[in-house]
């Protein structure tokens, strides 16, 4: 009832008189260790959110899938935890727990009563003190079969997971840390080594390339002894440079085709757009909005709805710390051609360069997005990853106005310059992904 009452609290406002805020506070720890905490007193629950700071676009070649190996070993025991008793305990106290990797980072995560924070704390510091001292070839052995088995399931027995490891080498060029996909390449994880793995995280696991967000029914004062207890002792690393890689232009229009196992026809279209938190990156998730978000999104209600040539369409703008990626994915019914599917998206692209959208189709678009920020920080699972984004994209865990600012003053006119400036006529990345022995169904250079 209470994010009901915020929700519609805010949507009956101008977009211009929106306020979102995380109120928390922040320290360091000597060894470097930053840590947030925001008090959320609504329920008996609370959060811990670590990141690492580190993800495969500080990988190199001939390494590849370390960090997201290491997602899987950081669940395996450590110096004090025996293997499968981080899992069991936390489930004993009635939480629950994960971790994600990305280009840019790797994630832990626990959420439960609030009782059980300062578990949640021992046992994170009991892996990034003591993971080493648990680490062993057997282990390691067993989690390379899990991920190289895990990367058989997303990519190559997935339907339509093709286009995962086909977009990064045709996106960026070879070397650039995003041409490779983040779970690795399948040389690059049977070549691992104990002490290649070791290393790793030797320099990225390090408590001064971390930051940990608690977040809920928490005291702030009781949240800082259990950090500096469980943490403090664990010695600084050497410093990690982040990758300082200009955003590299499409240099040309690239068409490609995969056959798979699948039914309907698929065409999903890449453009180059700006890092996270760039000047243009709120109006580029506009864009998409229209285009695709909702029944009355200009896209959907042309191919699913009046042409009914499509099952279905999304668009994303991944913008990241080095670049960003602006994605139209187009699901086609049985036998429909590709490219008129391609066709339409240029037309209905072409329309929003020419002229802007209305104020009222904006205004949708913007309550839309603005129902799904408060979404996320109505949880303390939302706003514990929310507060290390910000931190880490943009130097600052009290950022969340600031982001909110940007969509407030958008304007019809930002929409039109977004969509001249990023895909109207702009060289981009085009995949199609067609059932097997129908290759003719396929977006075609030159049509």
């Amino acid at each position: 009832m209470k994010r009901l009452i915020l929700l519609l609290n805010l949507l009956a406002l101008p977009v211009a008189a929106q306020q979102v805020s995380i109120p928390h506070t922040t320290f360091t720890l000597p060894n470097g260790l930053r840590v947030i905490v925001a008090e959320d007193h609504s329920a008996p629950l609370a959060a811990v959110n670590v990141w690492y700071h580190v993800g495969s676009g500080y990988e190199r070649p001939g390494r590849t899938g370390f960090a997201h190996l290491f997602e899987h070993i950081m669940f395996e025991g450590s110096k004090n935890v025996p293997e499968g008793d981080f899992d069991n305990w936390l489930e004993a106290a009635g939480a629950r727990n994960n971790g994600s990797t990305n280009n840019d980072r790797t994630n832990y995560y626990e959420v439960m009563p609030s009782n059980a924070v300062e578990l949640a704390l021992w046992l994170e510091a009991d892996r990034m003190g003591g993971l080493l001292d648990a680490m062993s070839p057997s282990k390691l052995e067993g989690q390379r079969g899990v991920v190289k088995n895990e990367r058989r399931q997303s990519y190559e027995n997935q339907p339509y997971g093709l286009l995962w490891e086909a977009a990064p080498p045709l996106l960026y060029p070879e070397g650039h840390p995003y041409s490779w996909t983040t779970i690795g390449s399948m040389a690059d994880l049977d070549a691992a080594q104990l002490e290649d793995v070791n290393q790793f995280f030797r320099t990225y696991y390090a408590p001064n390339n971390a930051s940990i967000a608690i977040v809920g029914d928490v005291n702030p004062a009781q949240v800082r002894q259990w950090v500096e207890r469980y943490f403090g002792w664990i010695p600084r690393g050497t410093e990690v440079q982040r990758p300082q890689i200009p955003p590299p232009a499409l240099a040309r229009t690239t068409y490609t085709t995969r056959e798979d196992r699948v039914t309907l026809p698929e065409v999903t279209m890449f453009w180059r757009t700006g890092p996270r938190f760039s000047q243009d990156e709120a109006a580029v998730n506009a864009l998409g909005a229209i285009l695709t978000q909702g029944k009355s999104a200009r896209l959907y209600k042309r191919l699913v709805y009046d042409e009914q040539v499509a099952t279905f369409t999304v668009s994303g703008n991944d913008a990241q710390l080095l670049s960003g990626d602006f994605m139209m994915r187009i699901r086609a019914k049985p036998d429909v051609d590709l490219d008129r599917i391609e066709a339409a998206v240029d037309e209905e692209i072409a329309k929003l360069a020419a002229t802007a959208p209305s104020q009222e189709e904006l205004d949708r678009v913007l309550n839309g997005l603005v129902t799904g920020f408060v979404g996320v920080l109505e949880t303390v699972e939302g706003k514990a990853d929310r507060l290390n984004d910000y931190l880490y994209y943009a130097g600052n865990p009290g950022y969340a106005e600031q982001d909110l600012a940007r969509y407030r003053a958008l304007t019809p006119a930002h929409i039109q310059r977004a969509a001249q400036q990023y895909l109207a006529g702009r060289n981009r990345v085009v995949i199609s992904i067609v059932p097997q022995g129908k290759t003719e169904l396929a977006a075609q250079e030159n049509q």
